[in-house]
């Protein structure tokens, strides 16, 4: 199988401290990947420090097999909601169309066929009724669709997208994983940093455990266990009695 990311040896520190412990990991094409560990675990770090946006200290990425630079254009983005500047004064249809920029270069604006696509997927997320209204003036969960919608218009084979589920309602919720699972069905590989161990096992065919280190990755039958998630979680997993007993049954 094709491989769409690859990861050695990656280490990241903050002011002389390692966050992250060499990740060895490779993700095969068509994946729908969900990144869960703790907070404080990594998991925010490890998707920027594969982007590029947080600088690594150690260790490489490949991205369908060559340094990420070279394929960029092919990797979409959806960073935390709480880090965007909501006050910035763009409409839906311009974040939408931001996504295809990547294809346009410098110096060419969108035409027809951008704003073709821009459309189709803020179609997709149900936000073009929206399309002209500034994105601060949104709900959090209108918000993180347009971001979706962003991403799609870019029509990326790798999507990171970090705590999308985060602040939505549960319609919202839906949506969004209904959206991840076609586009798995297209061919796309995603990986999605996600906090909610009770739905980890519904929403992915594979599984990255992570607390600073690499825990396991696989798919969700081999590494959601009681012997893992404790092994990832520490003390704290006992407080989460039903996702133990959830694990222990699955």
């Amino acid at each position: 199988m094709a491989i769409a990311l690859e990861t050695h040896d990656l280490t990241v520190t903050y002011h002389k401290r390692p966050v992250l412990y060499g990740i060895d990991v490779t993700v095969p094409e068509g994946s729908l990947v969900g990144i869960v560990g703790p907070n404080g675990a990594g998991k925010s770090t490890l998707i920027k420090s594969i982007m590029g946006v947080v600088p690594s200290s150690g260790g490489w990425v490949k991205v369908f097999g060559t340094p990420l630079k070279e394929n960029l254009h092919r990797v979409g983005y959806v960073p935390q909601r709480e880090s965007v500047d909501w006050d910035f004064p763009v409409t839906v249809m311009d974040v939408a169309l931001m996504g295809t920029y990547g294809r346009l270069g410098l110096f060419r604006r969108p035409g027809k066929k951008e704003k073709l696509q821009a459309q189709e997927a803020l179609e997709k997320v149900g936000m073009l009724p929206y399309a002209n209204r500034q994105i601060g003036n949104l709900s959090g969960g209108q918000q993180q669709r347009v971001f979706l919608a962003r991403a799609l218009a870019q029509d990326s084979d790798l999507y990171l997208m970090d705590e999308p589920f985060a602040g939505v309602d549960a319609a919202t919720e839906a949506a969004i994983i209904e959206l991840l699972k076609e586009m798995r069905e297209r061919g796309k590989t995603v990986l999605v940093v996600h906090h909610d161990l009770q739905s980890a096992s519904e929403y992915f065919d594979k599984l990255l455990l992570l607390n600073m280190r690499l825990v396991a990755f696989g798919d969700v039958k081999e590494v959601f266990t009681p012997e893992l998630l404790q092994k990832t979680y520490g003390g704290r997993l006992t407080i989460l009695s039903e996702v133990a007993d959830h694990a222990a049954k699955f």
